[in-house]
């Protein structure tokens, strides 16, 4: 039995349908093809990961939803931040980068402006990664500020 559109409207309907069925197939044709970072063992939460904990496995599950680390070195030097069981995909949303500073412990802070440096020691007041603004406390005046984390594990503060 054939269709036959009695209207072009039913014959555009219906070439819209195949269109969207056929669109919809790719991604999941697709989503068996490439790979997957899984752990070797049973990783917690704030354990750097390295080479020796991970490997690549080819994806062959086709309704695998994404979301997950495809190749090894996008996850080498990550921290976890839930625990990661063998053989399971590793979610890009369960790590983060390690922490250039660490809440209480001492770091530089560095202000530049119109051709003046003054650098002092100063305590975070929160745990922060390269790039992140956090509160220091400066610990001679006991002053707080704000400033960025710089990739030597310094802060520039910043100008009020």
């Amino acid at each position: 039995m054939t269709f036959r559109p009695t209207t072009p409207l039913q014959g555009l309907f219906r070439a819209a349908v195949v269109l969207a069925g056929l669109i919809c197939a790719v991604p999941a044709a697709q989503a068996g093809r490439g790979t997957a970072v899984v752990p070797e063992r049973t990783i917690y939460p704030g354990e750097e990961l390295l080479a020796d904990m991970v490997r690549e496995v080819d994806v062959t599950n086709p309704n695998l939803r994404g979301g997950y680390a495809e190749i090894t070195s996008e996850v080498l030097g990550k921290v976890t931040t839930r625990t990661l069981l063998p053989g399971r995909t590793i979610p890009v949303a369960a790590l983060r980068d390690s922490w250039a500073v660490e809440r209480g412990k001492t770091v530089q802070l560095v202000f530049s402006g119109n051709g003046l440096t003054i650098t002092a020691a100063g305590t975070p007041l929160e745990n922060a990664a390269i790039g992140d603004f956090i509160r220091v406390r400066n610990i001679e005046s006991g002053l707080i500020v704000s400033g960025t984390v710089m990739d030597n594990g310094s802060i520039r503060v910043a100008a009020k």
